[in-house]
């Protein structure tokens, strides 16, 4: 059998190839897993353009120059050589963009397993983590969709708004959210709606103002040439999903009473920079993983677990409001199409109601739920 393989040029991510390769047979302790279907949005473009910075290449490598990016997705064991994993099974994980993965698991339970390739073992946990989907609360294969496009947005999301409230936000009162209509800022901003005492105003360009404003978790929406509509002597935070260098550079500057500016991801990469000889605090990297690891170690990982798993099912409910969903999730089949939508969300210019689920194998028969 063979493999495709969607690559992406480190240097230049607009540079694509798709190379289809013969399957090595595994090895004693190995299993392979058919990719079904996995999610691309924003935050995999961030994953790519902070590539090496983040060692996200690490998780997949491929030929000098090339990059696999990381994806979100379900995957099902169609070859096992691991007494611990069964043909047929489903597994929620960090899936590469292709069309089939080999992993070693390791720390078999009966919830899931580690991958515990040689390569990935310096690598955050978290990210290594492949979870049965028989025995995952999240799961339920009618939102299979859904949780692929938003639940590892959403758990930063969380992990965001908790953090902030566990500094007490710095001391700010306005919380200031670029890429507003993305969907880890709209997940974070669905969280911090619900604390009192702040007041959230996300950050979008013009043709994302409807959408952004129709969502109702935003106090305020306003285009990145508005900033003049907030005080400049506001106690502000910056929550940055964008990553674009002059506008970090025009809210530091414009505002002398930031309290605190986080950097999350770089939707827009064109604009990507540097946060050096900034005016006020320093932009400061969030990395979700270090904040999972203190709540675990405060609260355990069964109450964070449910704290988790509650506020998903109430954030999921609002998604998919059979009235006004926030999301429609459209499906496409085939390394062409995988191909063609790659550029459309790396361009940034793509709907934002609208989430991509993708499988590099050609449509079959049963692949036409929306």
């Amino acid at each position: 059998m063979n493999t495709i393989d969607f690559l992406v040029g480190k240097d230049q991510l607009a540079r694509t190839e798709l190379r289809e390769t013969q399957e090595e047979a595994l090895e004693d302790g190995q299993v392979r897993l058919c990719v079904d279907r996995f999610a691309l949005t924003a935050n995999n473009i961030t994953y790519a353009a902070f590539g090496d910075a983040m060692n996200y290449w690490g998780f997949y490598p491929a030929d000098a120059g090339w990059g696999r990016i990381p994806v979100w997705g379900f995957g099902t064991v169609v070859e096992s050589r691991h007494a611990g994993v069964s043909v047929g099974e489903k597994f929620y994980g960090y899936y590469p963009m292709s069309s089939s993965v080999t992993l070693q698991p390791t720390r078999h339970s009966p919830e899931g397993f580690f991958d515990g390739a040689e390569h990935r073992a310096a690598l955050h946990a978290v990210y290594n983590n492949y979870l049965r989907c028989s025995a995952d609360l999240f799961y339920t294969p009618q939102t299979e969709d859904v949780q692929a496009l938003l639940r590892p947005l959403f758990i930063t999301s969380w992990l965001i708004d908790d953090f902030l409230a566990d500094n007490d936000f710095f001391g700010g009162g306005v919380m200031l959210l670029s890429s507003a209509s993305s969907k880890t800022a709209y997940g974070t901003a669905f969280q911090l709606a619900q604390r009192q005492g702040i007041e959230v105003v996300g950050l979008t360009s013009a043709a994302n103002l409807e959408f952004c404003n129709s969502l109702g978790c935003y106090h305020r929406v306003l285009a990145y040439d508005q900033l003049d509509r907030v005080a400049a002597d506001a106690t502000c935070v910056y929550i940055d999903f964008a990553g674009n260098a002059d506008l970090r550079r025009a809210i530091h500057t414009r505002f002398s009473n930031l309290k605190y500016s986080s950097s999350i991801g770089g939707t827009h990469v064109e604009q990507l920079g540097g946060a050096k000889d900034l005016p006020g605090p320093r932009a400061t990297l969030f990395f979700a993983p270090a904040q999972i690891k203190k709540r675990s170690a405060e609260w355990g990982a069964n109450i964070l677990g449910q704290r988790l798993l509650s506020a998903w099912n109430g954030f999921v409910g609002k998604v998919c409001d059979p009235v006004s969903p926030w999301l429609v999730v459209e499906h496409h089949f085939g390394p062409d199409a995988v191909q063609a939508t790659y550029a459309a969300v790396l361009s940034g210019h793509g709907n934002p109601r609208v989430g991509h689920i993708l499988s590099l194998a050609p449509k079959e028969k049963g692949q036409t739920r929306i």
